[in-house]
């Protein structure tokens, strides 16, 4: 592993470790996010230390400038119409078998979802500011796309290991095992968006897109669902990194 992802990790977990452990200590001690609104101040210093990481980990090592440097080089918007259209269908490939299989409960109005996407770059996305602007590419320069993407959706599961023990997170007391099989296809998914266009804001924009969605369309926790869903993308992302290799259709 390079040394920037090494000083990258170490960020992200001793930052996720003061937020996330802040609340687990309160959790454990009965206090829920719902009871008091301040333990949402560590939450989300837990939940953005991969981003927080992220510009420090590179203003250190010297890769980028400054701030406004590195906010240009995750919000590369410019892509082409193809480029967009495989984030849509990387979502639909991953959000609707699982409803099919596992069965659903409506949340918000699917209008929300203008309103939910943006929320959710502070509620997600910004984390591949992390995973995929540093952590997938910095491992692809030793490891093949596999291997490299394994070892980034164990990583990131491991991550999200406290939330399924604070009280009124998201996660709060669903099935890890079957997270993580998401989280799987999730990496797959996004490490091919990432490989075919080279860009943060894509992975970004596609995070807060399965996010909202999940927002809309409550899963019931099967882990069939769950399953079949991460072979579908991992088959599809297989797929275009091959047929992007050949005719370049994504940049």
């Amino acid at each position: 592993m390079s040394k920037l992802n090494k000083n990258y990790l170490r960020c992200t977990f001793l930052i996720m470790s003061i937020g996330w452990g802040i609340c687990l200590l309160c959790s454990f001690n009965g206090i829920s996010l719902n009871d008091n609104r301040l333990m949402y101040v560590p939450f989300l210093l837990g939940g953005l230390s991969p981003t927080i990481a992220s510009y420090l980990t590179l203003k250190r090592d010297n890769e980028v400038i400054n701030f406004k440097e590195w906010l240009k080089n995750i919000f590369d918007y410019k892509h082409n119409i193809f480029s967009y259209s495989m984030i849509v269908i990387m979502t639909i490939l991953f959000i609707f078998p699982q409803c099919f299989i596992s069965g659903y409960e409506k949340g918000a109005p699917i209008f929300a979802i203008i309103v939910m996407i943006p929320m959710m770059i502070f509620g997600g996305g910004l984390e591949e500011a992390g995973w995929r602007y540093i952590l997938q590419p910095e491992l692809e320069k030793k490891y093949p796309f596999t291997v490299s993407t394994i070892i980034v959706s164990v990583i990131w599961w491991l991550w999200h290991l406290p939330l399924f023990y604070i009280q009124g997170a998201a996660q709060y007391g669903q099935n890890y095992f079957a997270f993580g099989i998401s989280v799987l296809g999730l990496s797959f998914a996004l490490a091919s968006i990432r490989k075919n266009t080279g860009s943060v804001w894509l992975c970004v924009l596609f995070h807060c897109i399965v996010n909202s969605l999940q927002g809309i369309y409550v899963i019931n926790d099967n882990i069939w669902g769950n399953i079949t869903a991460t072979i579908i993308v991992i088959i599809c992302s297989y797929a275009l990194v091959k047929i992007n290799g050949k005719i370049q259709i994504f940049k």
